[in-house]
């Protein structure tokens, strides 16, 4: 449920961006709903600012305090920002945008914690034969997520639609965006700490990750005591093991040490390389998608609707992306991903992106001409489909897998981080790229980026079906003591 509001409150906001254009930025022109770049940028990269401060900052606390007590932090920001992103101080169109970027980026910073703490916590309670599939499950909440926020919008949209029905904007300007259309947005946004609210109580139950109590806390009889309690079995402890794992030595490096350079230097690159450029091309085409579907007139122009109807225009047309493909795509990977690997699935993903991307931009000028969008749209979908039955799902996965305990939250946060400044790169390069060198040329860019994240995939190592100890090098370093006892 964390990533279900995760994603919701990262992805809603882009249903609602033309109408806060309508609503505060109208400038008498023919092109209704338009944000200046600058403000567009600001709404749509804040959050993801806070992002990876949060992916960073408490990525590093989870390893020092435990998983379980920082896990209920995040949350509660979540709840608190989500719906203070929908208060504004003042009613000027400066007031309410700086309120609504200042609450986002605190909300994105709570956001930023679940990324590690989720993928980390999942990946110690599961065992190595289902472990990818339960991980990417936790993942693929975020379809749900988006898929939610385009419902919501659609019923929200719908209802003040048939309360407070308005003229088509080029048949009257100004009556075409009621002031109640103030309400649509603000209860978007704020719906997102529903669900969040309604898990806190079960992430306050859980108990910490046994091997996080045993191996980082080096607590063996609560870690004993806790995993007796989640699979319902009497477990022994065994606290000499681990005594003679902090004589022994071996695996007490740190991050920046140069034994971390040698074993997981080139994992840790390869695992944020990637999630850098997947979500370059991932979140430019998720939150601009809009912007694309009315350049080839899958939406209608702007000033042939009322504000509330595009709402729900928008909403309507994510929402159909998200079910066809989207979702989809997301447990297409639960399904596959502890057969097939992966690494596999990550290159394979990266291949088709690159393939329909370019196909999508080379004939351009072809999918905007009447009768051909539907063709766009689905060739579109399925650059999402393979995305998330892919490197999206993928690049969460492994960095949860292949780093030592006491590093692994830290190492998982920092890939995370570098996914979301590829999101940065995404959010606020679109805006001008799009201005500045047109779709075409954008989407052509989004492919070369997919062929980069294609080769980079090679650095990062397959870990189906072996043990979180075996790919971290925890149990070779574990037997080295052993046979020194012996």
């Amino acid at each position: 449920m964390g990533f279900f509001t995760d994603a919701y409150d990262l992805f809603c906001i882009s249903l609602v961006t033309k109408l806060l254009g309508r609503l505060y930025y109208y400038d008498g022109s023919d092109n209704p709903g338009t944000l200046p770049s600058n403000v567009s940028s600001a709404i749509n990269g804040v959050a993801f600012c806070g992002t990876l401060a949060g992916q960073l900052f408490f990525g590093w606390l989870g390893d020092k305090v435990g998983r379980k007590r920082v896990y209920g932090m995040t949350l509660m920001l979540m709840v608190i920002c989500s719906l203070a992103s929908g208060l504004s101080f003042g009613k000027e169109p400066k007031s309410v945008m700086v309120t609504l970027c200042f609450f986002r980026f605190w909300l994105g910073f709570g956001i930023g914690g679940d990324y590690p703490l989720s993928a980390t916590i999942m990946s110690e309670y599961a065992n190595k034969k289902t472990r990818g599939a339960f991980i990417v499950a936790v993942f693929a909440m975020q379809g749900f997520g988006i898929l939610a926020g385009g419902m919501v919008a659609i019923i929200v949209s719908s209802i003040f639609k048939g309360l407070h029905p308005a003229p088509a904007f080029e048949f009257d300007h100004v009556g075409s965006t009621v002031p109640e259309a103030d309400y649509v947005w603000r209860i978007i946004l704020m719906f997102g700490a529903l669900p969040a609210l309604a898990t806190y109580y079960w992430r306050m139950k859980m108990p910490e990750t046994a091997r996080y109590t045993a191996l980082v806390a080096k607590n063996a009889k609560q870690a004993a005591s806790d995993m007796s309690k989640v699979l319902e079995v009497e477990i022994e402890a065994e606290q000499e093991k681990i005594e003679q794992q902090e004589t022994g030595g071996g695996n007490d490096f740190g991050l920046f040490s140069s034994e971390f350079v040698k074993r997981h230097g080139l994992h840790l690159v390869g695992t944020a390389t990637t999630w850098f450029l997947l979500d370059i091309a991932y979140y430019s085409q998720n939150l601009f998608q809009k912007d694309i579907f009315s350049a080839i007139g899958w939406i209608p122009p702007a000033k042939t609707m009322s504000a509330i109807e595009e709402v729900y225009k928008i909403a309507r047309a994510q929402t159909l992306i998200a079910l066809c493909s989207t979702v989809p795509g997301y447990w297409f990977t639960v399904a596959l991903i502890d057969r097939v690997g992966r690494f596999s699935i990550q290159l394979m993903g990266f291949f088709f992106m690159t393939v329909f991307m370019f196909a999508l931009a080379i004939p351009y000028h072809h999918w905007t001409l009447n009768g051909n969008q539907i063709g766009f749209v689905v060739m579109y979908s399925l650059t999402f489909f393979f995305a998330n039955f892919g490197p999206n799902a993928t690049t969460f996965v492994v960095p949860a897998e292949i780093f030592p305990a006491r590093l692994r939250s830290t190492c998982h946060g920092i890939s995370a981080a570098a996914g979301k400044a590829g999101a940065m790169v995404g959010a606020f390069g679109f805006v001008y790229a799009e201005k500045g060198i047109g779709i075409r040329n954008t989407l052509i860019i989004m492919a070369v980026v997919n062929v980069c994240g294609f080769f980079f995939t090679f650095l990062v190592p397959e870990s189906k079906g072996k043990s979180l100890e075996e790919m971290s090098g925890e149990a070779e370093d574990q037997q080295a003591v052993d046979n020194n006892v012996v």
